[in-house]
This record gives structure tokens, sequence and C-alpha cells, in this order.
């Protein structure tokens, strides 16, 4: 059983809830967890905020850490999967801002550099990754990355 199909199952056999708050990804992860039969039992839902009006509007993203930080930053994904929590109350919030490329990489953030936020049980997690590819490989691995990372902490 591929690790996603094999996450979702433990999810909803569970009945952990679920949202998503994605930025580089698109939304990406939502539609990949809507693919499976019975996730409506713990899928609440999912928001793309990709501008940084709407991670401050829909997920309370701090003005001062976008402005110091930057959107794609530990701080950011961490604000992301907190105001995702404080929306949604769900046991597991995710959060996903990167450059997904091809362009908008600097030296200091190349494309490919992701920050991934995972809320589970209250506790968080950001991990910061770089992947090489282009724009979908590094959203899928971005999304790869974060069951595999569900199925170590479930």
């Amino acid at each position: 059983m591929p690790i996603i199909e094999k996450v979702i199952d433990k999810l909803i056999k569970k009945n952990i809830s679920i949202s998503v708050a994605e930025s580089c990804t698109g939304g990406l992860i939502a539609n990949t967890i809507t693919k499976y039969s019975g996730v409506s039992k713990i899928f609440s839902y999912g928001i793309i905020s990709y501008s940084n009006k709407a991670k401050s509007k829909y997920l309370s993203v701090s003005k001062s850490n976008l402005s110091k930080f930057g959107a794609v930053s530990k701080e950011v994904a961490e604000d992301m999967i907190n105001g995702l929590y404080k929306n949604e109350k769900t046991k597991i919030c995710i959060s996903t801002t990167g450059i997904a490329g091809p362009n908008g990489g600097t030296k200091f953030k190349p494309v490919g550099l992701v920050y991934i936020g995972i809320k589970i049980n209250k506790s968080n997690y950001v991990f910061k990754k770089i992947y090489k590819g282009k724009r979908l490989e590094i959203q899928r691995k971005t999304r790869d990355f974060i069951f595999s990372k569900i199925n170590q902490l479930i």
C-alpha cells in the first residue's frame, strides 16, 4: 500500500481530523486527500493562501513576521498552522510555503526552498527542505514528505 493511502487509511480508522493551509503546493495536498473515499469523516478544509494578504486575513499570519522574515520562512509556516488550528481545531494542521519555481528564487531563498508546518496534538513541527526539480516535482516532493512525516507522527 502506498504511503499516502496508508496514512489516509490510518487517519480514517483512528478518526484523526486534518486541515491544510497551502501556498506553494497550490491545493495539491487537499487534492490528494480528497481522492480517497471516506475522507469526509476526517478532512475538514483546505485553504490556498497564496498572497501575503490572504495569509494575514484568513490565517492570522503576523504582518511583522511577513515583513521581517518573508512569506517563505519558518515563522510564517508556523503562523499558518497556528492560524489554521485557531480556525478549525483539527488534530493535524499542515502548512506549506516555499518557492516552487521556475522563477522567484534568490541567493538566500533558492527555487526549491520549502517550509512545511505540521501541528499534531497541539505540538508544532516546522521542516526546512530544499528540493531540486521542476515546479510540479517540488510540489510533489513536498506532498510526499508531509505524508511520510505524518505516518511517523501518528
